[in-house]
This record gives structure tokens, sequence and C-alpha cells, in this order.
């Protein structure tokens, strides 16, 4: 077994020990959400000096490619073709349609999203997501926004590479190693992000199956996470690593933090934009917004954080 596998009595232990240190009581729905208060989101706001607003989210992509086989269809259903008459009032209309979770878009993962042991967080009962959608934890519970203070750790620009190879992993080293380098801290309530620069080697390089071979954080680093009790998590890969570390476990990370811990974890981000101005500013914390569309009962959410300097 190599320094990065997970044995599964290794993982129950790492899920008991981090369910442990999250727990809210048997009423709560809110997960990590909790660790924001109003002081923080004030505070966050209050550190916005230049007016600079950068986006986190992927242009939506229609075209099929390795990592994303059934993309979003964007159909036109009123063209400028076909507004009718040179005068008077018409109108140009389209629709999409897309798949919440892939490997591809920008997207949030609702707390009902994860079942593990025949539970949903908090033990609820997978039967609360019926097949008219999640009557618990759907994405409603952030239906009112996530707002407080994102940081980003760039992974990549610590180690001095321009990107994560595939199957490589986040560790809590790494974390401390990128708040050192950068000279913050996680802190309670923060959004974190953890870049592992997918989205530039996927420019490079072109499109790949991460299904099967992806960056992401090693299990182990949810520990440091759950102790510094941060509100929610996010990367530009999908959080977790593939091949995955842990025994008989395909998505530990998502097992822990949306399971265990209730966090809401935001997939296949792009922060090429965001570290450009991080970069230039030398300031890697920032107010971040996060708006789910209000989808009552859905398992997550297309997304567009945006982060305000």
């Amino acid at each position: 077994m190599s320094d990065f596998e997970v044995s599964a009595e290794e993982f129950r232990a790492l899920y008991d020990r981090v369910k442990q240190m999250s727990q809210r009581g048997p009423a709560d729905r809110l997960g990590a959400l909790n660790n924001i208060s109003p002081a923080q989101v004030v505070a966050a706001a209050s550190d916005v000096r230049r007016g600079r607003v950068v986006s986190l989210a992927a242009p939506i992509d229609s075209e099929a490619a390795p990592d994303n086989p059934d993309p979003a269809v964007h159909q036109m259903t009123h063209t400028g073709i076909s507004s009718g008459p040179a005068s008077g009032l018409s109108f140009a209309m389209d629709r999409v349609a897309l798949n919440i979770h892939g490997n591809a878009d920008s997207h949030i993962d609702a707390l009902c999203h994860v079942i593990f042991d025949g539970t949903l967080y908090n033990g609820l009962s997978p039967g609360a997501v019926t097949a008219a959608g999640a009557t618990e934890l759907s994405i409603e519970v952030a239906g009112g926004g996530i707002v407080g203070r994102g940081l980003l750790l760039d992974i990549p620009r610590v180690r001095g590479v321009p990107w994560l190879e595939p199957g490589d992993h986040v560790t809590a080293d790494d974390l401390i190693a990128a708040e050192a380098a950068q000279e913050v801290r996680i802190e309670p309530g923060d959004l974190l992000f953890v870049g592992v620069g997918h989205r530039s080697r996927r420019r490079t390089l072109g499109p790949w199956d991460v299904a099967n071979a992806r960056a992401g954080l090693h299990p182990a680093a949810l520990e440091l996470l759950a102790e510094r009790r941060i509100a929610a998590l996010g990367s530009d890969g999908n959080n977790d690593t593939a091949p995955s570390a842990a025994e008989d476990v395909d998505f530990p990370v998502h097992v822990l933090a949306v399971n265990a811990m209730g966090l809401h974890l935001l997939d296949w981000l792009q922060f090429d934009d965001l570290g450009a101005v991080c970069e230039q500013l030398n300031r890697w914390s920032f107010l971040c917004v996060v708006a789910p569309l209000r989808l009552p009962a859905a398992t997550g959410s297309p997304i567009n954080p945006i982060a305000i300097f």
C-alpha cells in the first residue's frame, strides 16, 4: 500500500472523525453553512476595495468531448430570422437543457446528492430523494445564496508547476504550504477554493476521460478542513482524485464533505481569471457570492460564483 492509499478501516475511522467534528444536532439541514455568521459576511464585504469582479465558472459547453459525452443542449426557439415583420415588436428566445452533475460544467452539489451506507447527511433517509425530487436537503437550502469570504489556494503555483497531473493528490501539507506561501489562513466560515490547474491542462493538452483520471484532494485533507470549520468547498476539478485513494469508495471526498460534514461542494469551476487577479493584487481572499438557482427539489444547481475585490 502506498502512502496515499487509504484502507477501508482507515476511511471508516476518518469518516467517523470528521462527522463527529461537524455534528450540529438532529434538526440541522444547513450543514456547514451554519459556519458563516452575519458578522463574517459584513467583514468580507468590508474588504471590497477596488470593485473588481471575477467569475469562477467555466462557460457551459454544448460540444461533446471525452470529459463531456452528454453536453448541454442550446436550442433557439425564436430567432431574428423568424421574428416576423420588420416593424413592431418581436423577441429572440432560446432554451438550455443540461445535466446538473457531470465532469465539465460548473455546478454545486446539494446535501441530498451523496448517499453513503444507506443515509444522507445527518442520518436522513435516502427515501427523501424521490422520483419527483428531494423533499429534504435540496439545493433550496442554499436558495438565499452563499456569501462570505472566498479564499483561493493555488496548489500548482505553490508547487511551481502549471497544473497537477491526473491522479495527483492535494494533501493537508499542500494546503498548509499554500497558506504559508500566500500569507493567508483558512478560517471558520470560509468558502475555500482549491486549485489543481485542471482547466489550464485541458486547454493546453485537450480534454480527456476525467471520470477515470483527475487530480483532487486526498481524503485525509478533509480532517484539516473539518478542524477549520469552512462553510463550502470548491475546485476546478471535482474535488476528488481519480483513481480514488480510498479502498472501495470511488468518491471519498464527496462522501466526507457532503455526507459526513454537510459541506456543499462546487465542482468543475474555472480559476484562470481569478488566479490572475489574485496574483496581480497579491491578494488571495475576496468577497464571494454564490447564487444557486431556486430549484426546490434538485440535488444541485448550475453555478456562477462571483469574486469581488
